[in-house]
Protein backbone atom coordinates (compact mmCIF):
# COMPACT_ATOMS: atom_id res chain seq x y z
CA UNK A 1 0.00 0.00 0.00
CA UNK A 2 0.95 3.49 -0.69
CA UNK A 3 1.38 5.76 2.56
CA UNK A 4 1.19 9.70 2.67
CA UNK A 5 3.45 11.17 4.50
CA UNK A 6 1.99 14.37 5.99
CA UNK A 7 4.26 17.59 7.59
CA UNK A 8 3.48 16.66 11.67
CA UNK A 9 2.37 18.95 14.03
CA UNK A 10 5.86 20.61 15.16
CA UNK A 11 4.54 22.45 18.29
CA UNK A 12 4.95 26.10 19.59
CA UNK A 13 1.93 26.98 17.16
CA UNK A 14 4.05 26.20 13.89
CA UNK A 15 1.71 25.98 11.07
CA UNK A 16 3.78 25.30 8.09
CA UNK A 17 7.19 25.46 7.21
CA UNK A 18 9.56 25.86 3.87
CA UNK A 19 10.81 22.06 2.24
CA UNK A 20 14.75 23.16 2.42
CA UNK A 21 16.54 20.70 1.23
CA UNK A 22 15.40 16.54 -0.09
CA UNK A 23 17.79 14.03 1.56
CA UNK A 24 15.69 11.60 -1.07
CA UNK A 25 14.23 11.26 -4.24
CA UNK A 26 11.89 9.46 -6.11
CA UNK A 27 12.31 5.68 -6.59
CA UNK A 28 14.67 5.84 -3.19
CA UNK A 29 14.53 2.79 -0.66
CA UNK A 30 14.07 4.39 2.99
CA UNK A 31 14.12 3.17 6.37
CA UNK A 32 12.36 4.26 9.34
CA UNK A 33 13.25 7.16 10.67
CA UNK A 34 15.90 8.01 8.34
CA UNK A 35 15.70 12.07 7.90
CA UNK A 36 14.31 12.12 4.31
CA UNK A 37 14.32 16.47 4.51
CA UNK A 38 14.94 19.68 6.01
CA UNK A 39 12.10 21.57 6.96
CA UNK A 40 13.00 25.48 7.84
CA UNK A 41 10.02 26.51 10.23
CA UNK A 42 10.06 29.62 12.44
CA UNK A 43 13.48 30.26 11.82
CA UNK A 44 15.30 26.80 12.59
CA UNK A 45 16.11 24.22 10.39
CA UNK A 46 14.25 20.96 11.53
CA UNK A 47 15.39 17.43 10.04
CA UNK A 48 12.09 15.28 9.56
CA UNK A 49 12.19 11.60 9.71
CA UNK A 50 10.61 8.85 7.88
CA UNK A 51 7.75 7.08 10.15
CA UNK A 52 7.96 4.17 7.02
CA UNK A 53 10.27 1.89 5.41
CA UNK A 54 9.34 1.61 2.09
CA UNK A 55 10.27 3.37 -1.34
CA UNK A 56 9.70 6.75 -2.43
CA UNK A 57 6.92 6.75 -4.98
CA UNK A 58 6.35 10.47 -5.50
CA UNK A 59 7.42 13.71 -3.85
CA UNK A 60 4.54 16.39 -3.74
CA UNK A 61 6.76 19.30 -2.72
CA UNK A 62 9.66 20.85 -4.27
CA UNK A 63 12.38 22.63 -2.35
CA UNK A 64 11.62 26.33 -2.08
CA UNK A 65 7.78 25.18 -1.87
CA UNK A 66 5.46 25.73 1.57
CA UNK A 67 3.97 23.06 3.34
CA UNK A 68 0.77 23.61 5.60
CA UNK A 69 1.08 20.93 8.95
CA UNK A 70 -1.35 18.09 7.36
CA UNK A 71 -0.60 18.95 4.21
CA UNK A 72 0.74 15.74 2.24
CA UNK A 73 5.31 15.51 1.99
CA UNK A 74 5.82 12.31 0.32
CA UNK A 75 3.92 9.22 -0.50
CA UNK A 76 5.81 5.99 0.28
CA UNK A 77 5.16 2.31 -1.13
CA UNK A 78 5.25 0.49 1.95
CA UNK A 79 7.88 -2.42 1.96
CA UNK A 80 6.35 -5.62 1.54
CA UNK A 81 2.86 -4.35 0.21
CA UNK A 82 0.62 -7.40 -1.98
CA UNK A 83 0.37 -7.10 -5.56
CA UNK A 84 -3.28 -6.58 -4.83
CA UNK A 85 -3.32 -4.13 -2.38
CA UNK A 86 -1.85 -2.01 -4.16
CA UNK A 87 -4.12 -2.19 -7.13
CA UNK A 88 -6.87 -1.62 -4.83
CA UNK A 89 -5.13 1.33 -3.71
CA UNK A 90 -4.64 2.85 -6.92
CA UNK A 91 -8.65 2.49 -7.05
CA UNK A 92 -9.72 4.26 -3.93
CA UNK A 93 -11.17 7.21 -3.47
CA UNK A 94 -8.79 10.35 -4.26
CA UNK A 95 -6.77 11.99 -1.88
CA UNK A 96 -6.42 16.44 -1.60
CA UNK A 97 -4.85 17.67 1.01
CA UNK A 98 -7.72 18.71 2.97
CA UNK A 99 -9.10 14.92 3.10
CA UNK A 100 -10.89 12.35 0.69
CA UNK A 101 -12.89 13.23 -2.34
CA UNK A 102 -15.10 10.74 -3.45
CA UNK A 103 -14.60 9.04 -7.02
CA UNK A 104 -17.54 10.13 -8.38
CA UNK A 105 -16.01 14.03 -7.83
CA UNK A 106 -15.75 15.62 -11.29
CA UNK A 107 -12.67 17.86 -10.59
CA UNK A 108 -10.25 17.01 -7.24
CA UNK A 109 -8.30 20.75 -6.53
CA UNK A 110 -7.07 21.95 -3.79
CA UNK A 111 -8.17 24.47 -1.79
CA UNK A 112 -5.86 27.17 -3.18
CA UNK A 113 -6.76 26.57 -6.52
CA UNK A 114 -10.23 26.56 -5.90
CA UNK A 115 -10.22 29.95 -4.13
CA UNK A 116 -7.90 31.76 -6.81
CA UNK A 117 -9.87 30.28 -9.80
CA UNK A 118 -13.55 31.45 -8.38
CA UNK A 119 -11.17 34.88 -8.08
CA UNK A 120 -10.16 35.15 -11.72
CA UNK A 121 -13.62 33.49 -12.74
CA UNK A 122 -12.22 30.62 -14.67
CA UNK A 123 -14.25 27.61 -14.93
CA UNK A 124 -12.14 24.89 -12.25
CA UNK A 125 -13.36 21.91 -14.41
CA UNK A 126 -11.66 22.70 -17.58
CA UNK A 127 -8.33 22.91 -16.28
CA UNK A 128 -6.08 19.43 -16.14
CA UNK A 129 -4.44 19.13 -13.05
CA UNK A 130 -0.78 18.26 -12.74
CA UNK A 131 -1.27 17.15 -8.95
CA UNK A 132 -1.02 13.48 -7.37
CA UNK A 133 -4.16 11.58 -8.83
CA UNK A 134 -4.65 14.74 -10.87
CA UNK A 135 -5.07 17.21 -8.44
CA UNK A 136 -5.73 20.78 -9.86
CA UNK A 137 -3.24 23.07 -8.06
CA UNK A 138 -2.86 26.84 -7.72
CA UNK A 139 0.16 26.82 -10.74
CA UNK A 140 -2.46 24.85 -13.16
CA UNK A 141 -5.07 27.50 -12.18
CA UNK A 142 -2.35 30.42 -13.35
CA UNK A 143 -1.63 28.47 -16.29
CA UNK A 144 -4.90 28.05 -17.20
CA UNK A 145 -5.43 31.71 -16.93
CA UNK A 146 -2.38 32.78 -18.72
CA UNK A 147 -3.47 30.52 -21.59
CA UNK A 148 -6.59 32.27 -21.66
CA UNK A 149 -5.49 35.65 -21.60
CA UNK A 150 -6.51 36.14 -17.73
CA UNK A 151 -4.52 38.02 -15.42
CA UNK A 152 -4.77 36.63 -12.05
CA UNK A 153 -5.44 39.43 -9.24
CA UNK A 154 -2.66 38.51 -6.94
CA UNK A 155 -0.17 35.61 -7.37
CA UNK A 156 0.33 33.74 -4.27
CA UNK A 157 3.33 34.93 -2.82
CA UNK A 158 5.20 30.98 -2.35
CA UNK A 159 4.44 31.08 -6.49
CA UNK A 160 6.43 34.46 -6.87
CA UNK A 161 9.82 33.50 -8.05
CA UNK A 162 12.93 35.90 -7.94
CA UNK A 163 12.63 37.47 -11.19
CA UNK A 164 13.84 40.51 -13.27
CA UNK A 165 10.98 42.75 -14.26
CA UNK A 166 9.77 46.48 -14.32
CA UNK A 167 7.55 48.80 -13.69
CA UNK A 168 6.35 51.78 -15.27
CA UNK A 169 9.34 53.88 -13.64
CA UNK A 170 12.11 51.27 -14.15
CA UNK A 171 13.62 47.55 -13.73
CA UNK A 172 12.93 45.93 -10.33
CA UNK A 173 13.31 42.90 -8.71
CA UNK A 174 11.10 40.12 -7.29
CA UNK A 175 12.36 38.51 -4.52
CA UNK A 176 9.99 36.32 -2.47
CA UNK A 177 9.06 36.72 1.39
CA UNK A 178 10.03 33.25 2.91
CA UNK A 179 12.05 31.22 5.33
CA UNK A 180 13.69 33.76 8.10
CA UNK A 181 12.27 37.05 6.64
CA UNK A 182 8.85 35.63 6.28
CA UNK A 183 9.08 34.29 10.35
CA UNK A 184 10.45 37.67 11.33
CA UNK A 185 7.65 39.73 9.45
CA UNK A 186 5.03 37.43 11.02
CA UNK A 187 6.94 38.09 14.90
CA UNK A 188 7.02 41.71 13.63
CA UNK A 189 3.72 41.83 12.89
CA UNK A 190 2.28 40.08 15.88
CA UNK A 191 4.20 42.13 18.10
CA UNK A 192 2.63 45.54 16.76
CA UNK A 193 -0.84 44.17 16.74
CA UNK A 194 -0.92 43.63 20.53
CA UNK A 195 1.34 45.82 22.08
CA UNK A 196 0.97 49.17 23.04
CA UNK A 197 5.17 50.85 21.77
CA UNK A 198 7.05 53.22 24.09
CA UNK A 199 10.45 53.46 23.62
CA UNK A 200 12.81 55.55 26.48
CA UNK A 201 16.18 56.58 26.07
CA UNK A 202 19.33 57.15 28.48
CA UNK A 203 23.04 57.13 28.56
CA UNK A 204 25.78 55.26 30.63
CA UNK A 205 29.00 56.00 31.46
CA UNK A 206 30.86 52.61 30.83
CA UNK A 207 34.08 53.35 31.47
CA UNK A 208 35.00 51.59 34.29
CA UNK A 209 32.77 48.47 32.46
CA UNK A 210 35.25 49.11 29.07
CA UNK A 211 38.43 48.89 31.43
CA UNK A 212 37.08 45.64 32.99
CA UNK A 213 36.39 43.97 30.23
CA UNK A 214 39.86 45.20 28.44
CA UNK A 215 41.60 43.60 31.32
CA UNK A 216 39.94 39.97 31.49
CA UNK A 217 39.57 39.79 27.53
CA UNK A 218 42.78 38.06 27.93
CA UNK A 219 42.12 35.55 30.11
CA UNK A 220 38.86 35.00 28.38
CA UNK A 221 41.17 34.26 24.89
CA UNK A 222 43.33 32.26 26.80
CA UNK A 223 40.29 29.97 27.63
CA UNK A 224 38.46 29.77 23.86
CA UNK A 225 35.54 32.67 25.18
CA UNK A 226 35.58 35.93 22.76
CA UNK A 227 34.59 38.08 25.91
CA UNK A 228 32.04 40.85 24.71
CA UNK A 229 29.70 43.59 25.99
CA UNK A 230 26.62 41.79 25.76
CA UNK A 231 26.92 39.12 28.98
CA UNK A 232 27.40 42.33 30.92
CA UNK A 233 24.50 43.83 29.66
CA UNK A 234 22.50 40.78 30.58
CA UNK A 235 23.74 40.70 34.14
CA UNK A 236 22.53 44.20 34.41
CA UNK A 237 19.51 43.70 32.67
CA UNK A 238 18.44 40.61 35.02
CA UNK A 239 19.13 42.32 38.16
CA UNK A 240 17.09 45.18 37.05
CA UNK A 241 14.48 42.55 36.27
CA UNK A 242 14.38 41.04 39.88
CA UNK A 243 13.53 45.02 41.11
CA UNK A 244 10.58 45.39 38.25
CA UNK A 245 9.75 42.20 37.30
CA UNK A 246 6.80 43.31 35.29
CA UNK A 247 8.94 43.86 33.07
CA UNK A 248 10.14 40.44 32.60
CA UNK A 249 7.00 38.56 31.11
CA UNK A 250 4.22 38.51 28.90
CA UNK A 251 0.61 39.27 28.23
CA UNK A 252 -2.10 36.26 28.88
CA UNK A 253 -4.69 37.94 26.19
CA UNK A 254 -7.64 35.77 26.41
CA UNK A 255 -7.15 35.43 29.73
CA UNK A 256 -6.35 39.28 30.01
CA UNK A 257 -3.97 38.73 32.86
CA UNK A 258 0.40 39.83 32.84
CA UNK A 259 1.88 36.63 33.21
CA UNK A 260 5.14 37.74 35.49
CA UNK A 261 7.77 34.75 34.72
CA UNK A 262 10.16 33.63 37.67
CA UNK A 263 12.99 32.56 35.72
CA UNK A 264 15.28 34.63 33.48
CA UNK A 265 15.97 34.10 29.89
CA UNK A 266 17.35 36.53 27.73
CA UNK A 267 16.73 36.81 23.43
CA UNK A 268 19.87 38.11 22.10
CA UNK A 269 19.36 39.26 18.67
CA UNK A 270 21.86 37.88 16.38
CA UNK A 271 22.61 39.02 12.15
CA UNK A 272 22.58 36.33 10.37
CA UNK A 273 23.58 36.01 6.25
CA UNK A 274 19.59 35.21 6.26
CA UNK A 275 18.30 37.62 8.61
CA UNK A 276 17.80 38.68 12.20
CA UNK A 277 17.36 35.50 14.81
CA UNK A 278 16.69 35.37 18.48
CA UNK A 279 18.47 32.87 20.00
CA UNK A 280 17.69 32.69 23.63
CA UNK A 281 19.86 32.22 26.62
CA UNK A 282 17.95 29.92 29.42
CA UNK A 283 18.66 31.07 33.28
CA UNK A 284 20.86 33.86 33.11
CA UNK A 285 20.71 34.19 37.07
CA UNK A 286 22.34 30.99 36.87
CA UNK A 287 25.55 31.27 34.63
CA UNK A 288 29.13 33.78 35.00
CA UNK A 289 29.63 36.35 33.10
CA UNK A 290 32.60 33.52 31.48
CA UNK A 291 29.64 31.11 31.10
CA UNK A 292 27.10 33.55 29.31
CA UNK A 293 29.88 34.49 27.34
CA UNK A 294 30.53 31.12 25.98
CA UNK A 295 26.89 30.34 25.57
CA UNK A 296 26.42 33.13 23.64
CA UNK A 297 29.62 32.57 21.34
CA UNK A 298 27.72 28.90 20.55
CA UNK A 299 24.70 30.07 20.26
CA UNK A 300 25.12 33.17 17.63
CA UNK A 301 27.58 30.27 15.39
CA UNK A 302 24.91 28.14 15.40
CA UNK A 303 22.60 30.72 14.69
CA UNK A 304 24.80 31.76 11.29
CA UNK A 305 25.60 28.40 10.59
CA UNK A 306 21.49 27.18 10.63
CA UNK A 307 22.18 24.15 13.15
CA UNK A 308 19.89 26.36 16.00
CA UNK A 309 17.17 24.60 17.17
CA UNK A 310 13.57 25.78 17.86
CA UNK A 311 14.15 24.95 21.73
CA UNK A 312 17.12 27.25 21.39
CA UNK A 313 15.15 30.47 19.91
CA UNK A 314 12.08 30.10 22.14
CA UNK A 315 10.97 30.83 26.05
CA UNK A 316 12.40 34.40 26.12
CA UNK A 317 11.14 36.52 28.82
CA UNK A 318 13.31 40.01 27.58
CA UNK A 319 15.51 40.31 24.76
CA UNK A 320 18.79 42.85 23.85
CA UNK A 321 19.38 43.89 20.23
CA UNK A 322 22.83 45.07 20.50
CA UNK A 323 22.87 47.45 17.36
CA UNK A 324 25.79 49.01 18.18
CA UNK A 325 27.93 46.18 17.18
CA UNK A 326 26.95 47.73 13.76
CA UNK A 327 27.93 51.63 13.86
CA UNK A 328 24.10 52.42 15.51
CA UNK A 329 23.62 55.11 18.33
CA UNK A 330 19.70 55.38 18.96
CA UNK A 331 17.00 53.05 17.92
CA UNK A 332 13.05 52.12 18.76
CA UNK A 333 13.60 48.39 18.70
CA UNK A 334 10.64 46.26 18.09
CA UNK A 335 9.25 44.31 21.27
CA UNK A 336 10.57 40.25 20.51
CA UNK A 337 6.72 38.94 20.77
CA UNK A 338 4.94 37.92 23.18
CA UNK A 339 8.08 39.92 25.45
CA UNK A 340 6.83 42.74 27.11
CA UNK A 341 10.23 44.80 26.62
CA UNK A 342 13.26 45.15 24.97
CA UNK A 343 16.93 47.14 25.23
CA UNK A 344 18.87 48.17 22.64
CA UNK A 345 22.02 49.09 23.26
CA UNK A 346 23.96 51.42 20.81
CA UNK A 347 27.88 52.51 19.55
CA UNK A 348 29.99 53.13 22.95
CA UNK A 349 31.93 56.11 22.15
CA UNK A 350 33.75 58.94 23.70
CA UNK A 351 32.32 61.84 24.68
CA UNK A 352 32.22 65.01 27.07
CA UNK A 353 30.86 64.56 30.49
CA UNK A 354 30.34 65.94 33.75
CA UNK A 355 32.28 63.68 36.47
CA UNK A 356 32.60 65.12 40.01
CA UNK A 357 32.25 68.65 38.83
CA UNK A 358 34.65 68.52 35.84
CA UNK A 359 34.28 67.77 32.32
CA UNK A 360 35.49 64.80 31.35
CA UNK A 361 35.91 62.47 28.14
CA UNK A 362 34.25 59.27 29.23
CA UNK A 363 33.37 56.25 27.52
CA UNK A 364 29.28 56.51 26.92
CA UNK A 365 26.56 53.96 25.84
CA UNK A 366 23.39 54.92 24.42
CA UNK A 367 20.31 52.58 25.60
CA UNK A 368 16.70 52.73 24.29
CA UNK A 369 13.76 50.51 26.22
CA UNK A 370 11.04 50.18 24.20
CA UNK A 371 8.23 48.20 26.64
CA UNK A 372 4.49 47.39 26.37
CA UNK A 373 2.51 50.38 27.92
CA UNK A 374 -0.22 48.51 28.69
CA UNK A 375 1.78 46.84 31.46
CA UNK A 376 4.09 49.37 32.16
CA UNK A 377 3.96 53.10 33.11
CA UNK A 378 6.47 55.57 32.05
CA UNK A 379 7.96 55.91 35.13
CA UNK A 380 8.50 52.46 36.12
CA UNK A 381 10.15 52.11 32.82
CA UNK A 382 12.49 54.85 33.67
CA UNK A 383 13.20 53.55 36.90
CA UNK A 384 14.09 50.05 35.54
CA UNK A 385 15.79 51.52 32.94
CA UNK A 386 18.05 53.98 35.61
CA UNK A 387 18.54 50.82 37.76
CA UNK A 388 20.30 49.46 34.11
CA UNK A 389 22.30 52.14 34.01
CA UNK A 390 23.72 52.13 37.95
CA UNK A 391 24.81 48.40 37.18
CA UNK A 392 26.72 49.25 34.02
CA UNK A 393 28.59 52.27 35.45
CA UNK A 394 29.41 50.32 38.59
CA UNK A 395 29.94 46.64 37.03
CA UNK A 396 31.57 45.87 41.30
CA UNK A 397 27.66 45.75 41.77
CA UNK A 398 27.00 43.06 39.00
CA UNK A 399 29.16 40.72 41.00
CA UNK A 400 28.14 41.93 44.66
CA UNK A 401 24.88 40.92 43.53
CA UNK A 402 25.11 37.78 41.49
CA UNK A 403 24.42 34.55 42.96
Amino acid sequence: MVFEFKLPDLGEGITEGEVVKWRVKEGDSVEEHQIILEVETDKAIVEVPSPKKGRVVKLNKAEGDTVAVGETLLKIELEGAPAAEKAAEKARESVSVVGTLPETEEVMASPKARALAKKIGIDISSIRGSGPGGLVTDKDVEAAAEGAGVAPAEKPAEAVSKEAGADRFGPVERVPIKGVRKSIAKNLLASQRTAAFVTGMDEADVTELWDLRERERKNAKEKGVHLTFLPFFMKAVQHALTAHPYLNGSVDEKGAEIIVKKYYNIGVAVDTPDGLMVSVVKNVDKKTILELATELQELSKKARERKITLEELKGSTFTISNYGSFGATYATPIINYPDIAILGTGKIAEKPWVKDGKIVIRKVLPLSLTFDHRVVDGSESARFLSKVVNYLEDPASIFIESA
